[in-house]
């Protein structure tokens, strides 16, 4: 199956340049030079992967990014951004983006990141199962297929990101797990600065998935290492 990718990025010099190395390498491209057109292309064409500018006419990229996450668009998406700093890449991160590339980059690094996002998104990485399926963590039910979490009457959406994190500690349930290998096999260890947001994701699924997120159960912060998971809550 040809890969689909779509190209969201004002700047028109560099729009076509990407356009071109990704069908010269075999993609089928789309391409869209404001957010709105991105957004509506991506969500009308459901692209495998969407290569996304921040700083765009109409609608920044971090909006674009956030609404795809919130309609549970399965693409894969790295954000192509002048800006460096890294309160914009963990704002990236936290809103859904797979991968965070900074401008100026080479074409070469850009599509060694676009195939090894593809090979996690596929489930093709270590610790990163296949995207469908259900599993039960406590008295909380996990839908792969739907990036859902039912727990009682209550259903949370759940980011790309948090739902990879979530497979990769129940491949690992009752081993603990430091910081920095949640960050080399989750994230990858090239593209993310620092390990706080390994943290704040796993604030967030404690929130959807334990009975009690000031006293977990699920997933258990072992102090000076990392985080041990427990399928059925009897890790403490």
């Amino acid at each position: 199956m040809t890969l689909r990718v779509l190209v969201v990025e004002d700047e028109e010099p560099l729009r076509l340049a990407l356009c071109d190395a990704l069908r010269a390498e075999g993609f089928e491209v789309l391409e869209a030079e404001d957010g709105d057109a991105g957004l509506k292309l991506a969500l009308s064409e459901g692209p495998e992967l969407v290569l996304l500018d921040l700083m765009l006419p109409k609608r920044d990229g971090f909006s674009v990014l956030k609404a795809l996450r919130q309609d549970r668009l399965a693409a894969a998406v790295i954000i192509l951004s002048a800006r460096g700093e890294e309160w914009d890449r963990v704002q990236g991160f936290e809103y859904g983006a797979d991968d965070y590339v900074v401008k100026p980059f080479s074409m070469k690094e850009l599509l060694l990141r676009i195939r090894a996002v593809v090979q996690r998104s596929e489930g093709r990485a270590p610790g990163v199962a296949q995207p469908d399926g259900k599993a039960r963590v406590g008295k909380a039910l996990v839908d792969f297929a739907a990036y859902t979490v039912e727990k009682g009457r209550e259903r949370h959406g759940l980011s790309r990101k948090e739902l990879e994190l979530l497979r990769f500690f129940l491949a690992r349930d009752g081993k603990v797990l430091s910081r920095d290998v949640i960050l080399e096999e989750v994230w990858g260890a090239d593209e993310f600065p620092t390990t706080r947001t390994i943290d704040m994701h796993v604030v967030k699924l404690r929130r959807k998935l334990e009975d009690d997120p000031e006293a977990p159960r699920h997933i258990v912060t072992v102090h000076g290492v990392g985080y041990r998971f427990s399928k059925d809550g009897g890790a403490r």
